[in-house]
């Protein structure tokens, strides 16, 4: 099991291996996987924008949106993944720690990254974000399953969206 921290991001290619990320609360966990190339890729940022702070985002691109985003997928792309064919899953964007909503990071993050991925062409598969629930993810690289689980929850499996 390959673990990724907040503000951390990994891509991998060997079917036996699981990436799980922890404590997905206002962050948001992106989870890529090429059902071809048999690649997969786990995404925990924590901020929308890399501007308030370009020295950080320089040294750890994955703490943001706009620096993380675009990271993972070329990180993919390295290991044979093609954008055509990914299956994006997304998850997070709660409200936890802001209960009066002043800051409303898990919102702030999820347009954010729904502006990335518009501008990009990427389109989302399936989602489970907002709220006021901690998650994990865990996406087995082999088949690309992606469980989630909600704090105090058994773990399920989050599908794919048929495609019009």
């Amino acid at each position: 099991m390959l673990a990724v921290g907040v503000g951390d991001l990994k891509v991998s290619g060997k079917s036996g291996e699981t990436l799980v990320t922890y404590g997905l609360g206002s962050c948001i966990g992106v989870a890529i996987w090429d059902p071809v190339a048999r690649v997969g890729g786990l995404l925990h940022f924590m901020l929308p924008e890399s501007q308030s702070d370009p020295q950080k985002a320089k040294l750890n691109p994955a703490l943001y949106a706009d620096t993380g985003i675009p990271t993972l997928f070329k990180s993919a792309y390295q290991l044979g993944a093609d954008k055509k064919r990914l299956q994006v899953r997304v998850a997070g964007g709660a409200q936890v720690l802001d209960g009066d909503g002043v800051f409303n990071i898990g919102k702030r993050n999820y347009l954010a990254m729904k502006k990335i991925f518009w501008k990009a062409g990427v389109m989302v598969h399936a989602e489970e974000v907002g709220g006021n629930v901690s998650r994990t993810l865990r996406l087995e690289v082999g088949t690309g399953k992606l469980l989630l689980q909600e704090a105090g929850e058994e773990a399920r499996e989050i599908g794919l969206r048929a495609c019009a």
